[in-house]
């Protein structure tokens, strides 16, 4: 029996897919870890747009969530002027530079920014005057 019990330990010890199901992703510390540099969650801004505004406006322009975490994902992969969701956020703090995050961390920070919308704080305090966002 102790034998068995060794060895299934070291097999859970050894396997690599084992020890990643254990560990479970974090948005909100894959955002605090690599993207807190330049972001806050509400505003005031630092380098780049606050989360809390980003999260309204993916609300607005995506049905589903999945619909946003998928074009969040493609656009930190590959940021550009034309699938940017706020072209003012462009204009004012330039475009980003790729995420070197996995596929797998940016799905779950994407998903953590989309659920930083609260409907209760007006579209997070970041849309005014019909829509547009005010100028953070």
């Amino acid at each position: 029996m102790k034998r068995l019990v060794l060895v299934m330990g070291m097999a859970l010890f050894i396997n690599p897919a084992a020890d990643a199901a254990t560990k479970t992703l974090d948005g909100q510390a894959i955002f605090d870890r690599n993207c807190s540099v330049c972001h806050t969650v509400s505003p005031p801004p630092k380098s780049a747009p606050p989360i809390a505004p980003l999260a309204s406006r993916y609300r607005i322009k995506f049905k589903t969530k999945e619909e946003g975490v998928n074009h969040m994902v493609a656009f930190l992969k590959s940021p550009n002027t034309q699938n940017a969701v706020e072209s003012q956020a462009i204009r004012r703090f330039g475009l980003m530079p790729p995420s070197p995050l996995s596929e797998p961390e940016l799905r779950v920070v994407a998903g953590w920014v989309w659920d930083q919308y609260n409907p209760a704080t007006g579209a997070c305090g970041g849309l005014r005057n019909k829509g547009r966002m005010n100028q953070y």
